[in-house]
């Protein structure tokens, strides 16, 4: 059955579902550190502990953060908007300039996140044009006294503070 609808409309309706806004990270083959912006990242099993993200099959980060067998979700908070958009562009440089530190699988823990959930890849299938992968969590932290998160609404970002 072919759909009533193209993929503009497609996106703009489900762009009316707010949702997360996360940076994977990890550190590729030569040791230089890769991210790329998810607003797909969802929680997935108490036990075993797992969650997971959808990645474009175009992505030219990700298999350089896959290859390593290990990645960092960063939680965004609301005054990272700046990052959010510069790790949403393939471009070389990406970490310029952007303070971190290595959480315990070496993929960067971004400064200023909310929320850290570093992962090993526990698989990664192919679903329509986007990868699902899914990592099996190794070690987390929620920042103390961290700032609002960052969703993701209508193709802009905002901040939980009004939700308070």
């Amino acid at each position: 059955m072919n759909a009533s609808f193209d993929s503009k409309e497609f996106r703009q309706v489900l762009g009316n579902f707010p949702t997360g806004v996360a940076i994977v990270s990890g550190i590729d083959q030569s040791g230089e550190p890769q991210g790329v912006t998810i607003g797909s990242f969802v929680s997935i099993s108490l036990d075993p502990p797992l969650v997971g993200f959808f990645q474009g099959l175009k992505s030219k980060t990700w298999p350089a953060i896959a290859a390593s067998g290990s990645f960092c979700a960063n939680v965004l908070a609301e005054n990272q908007g700046e990052l959010c958009w510069r790790f949403a562009k393939e471009t070389d440089g990406r970490f310029d300039g952007v303070k971190w530190t290595p959480a315990a699988s070496g993929s960067p823990k971004i400064a200023g996140a909310l929320a850290y959930i570093d992962c090993t890849i526990e698989s990664s299938s192919q679903v329509g044009d986007h990868l699902f992968i899914v990592g099996r969590v190794q070690n987390l932290e929620a920042v103390a006294g961290a700032e609002n998160a960052m969703v993701f609404f209508r193709g802009a970002v905002a901040g939980t503070s009004s939700l308070k």
